[in-house]
């Protein structure tokens, strides 16, 4: 499968004119999560070249590929990238910090990701997590059996916002990283368990609702809120060094 992408990024490159910077697994494989009929979630980061910027015409900012049952990949442009940087963009920090990497220009990752650390904003990626495992706790985890997966879904969005709030830094992608770290002793073994049951389980893998991870999710989003209105508001160091990256890049 590997061999696979490699193949679909260089056809992608040459299809699209474009430097693909980075490349990387950013689903459940790269969460250390993936059950056995998992697909590849690959995303990668490209810069065109220097005249296709000069264009009176907008061109898209974004390459996607059709989703096929394996392999789903699609890919931001560099302006793209940095702009979102600005914002302090958490699925950027994931991409940046994925475990599985497919490509990987040395020079402009060994400047770019000390670089991210400077435009971290805890409050955003805070906002950003517990959102998301608001939202999924509402939609999969209230009734008597659960998508096995769907656990996975909102505890590791909940424990990297305690990691944000524990270390004031970018949550790891590997689950099990921020298990050791965040997770209440008392259901680590029960979340082990579940871990396991769904790195060898189908993907639609149902179980019965477990009552102690429910209540403990329950009670820590709601501390969570109450944490994230207490955050400052994030101030950035502004454009210069991101315009600085983005010509550097277009003259290479």
């Amino acid at each position: 499968m590997k061999e696979l992408i490699l193949q679909e990024l260089h056809r992608i490159e040459e299809e699209h004119q474009v430097k693909i910077l980075l490349a990387a697994e950013s689903g459940s494989r790269a969460w250390g999560f993936a059950s056995t009929d998992s697909d590849y979630d690959v995303r990668f980061v490209y810069v065109r070249k220097k005249d296709a910027y000069l264009r009176l015409d907008e061109q898209r900012d974004v390459i996607e590929l059709p989703i096929s049952d394996e392999l789903d990949i699609n890919g931001w442009d560099l302006s793209k990238a940095l702009r979102l940087l600005y914002k302090s963009n958490p699925t950027l920090f994931e991409w940046f910090a994925s475990p599985i990497v497919y490509r990987e220009d040395e020079d402009f990752c060994g400047r770019f990701r000390p670089l991210m650390t400077e435009y971290f904003s805890p409050k955003n990626g805070l906002c950003h997590y517990l959102s998301m495992a608001k939202r999924n706790y509402r939609t999969f985890l209230c009734g008597d059996t659960i998508k096995l997966k769907k656990y996975f879904y909102v505890l590791r969005p909940m424990l990297a916002c305690k990691w944000i709030l524990d270390k004031g830094r970018p949550a790891p992608m590997l689950f099990e990283t921020l298990m050791e770290a965040e997770l209440d002793r008392a259901l680590v073994g029960e979340v082990k368990r579940l871990l396991e049951l769904k790195k060898n389980a189908p993907e639609v893998r149902i179980i019965p609702r477990v009552a102690a991870i429910n209540t403990y999710v329950e009670e820590t989003l709601e501390e969570l809120s109450q944490a994230f209105d207490r955050l400052p508001e994030y101030v950035n160091p502004g454009w210069d060094v991101l315009n600085e990256i983005f010509i550097t890049e277009l003259n290479r």
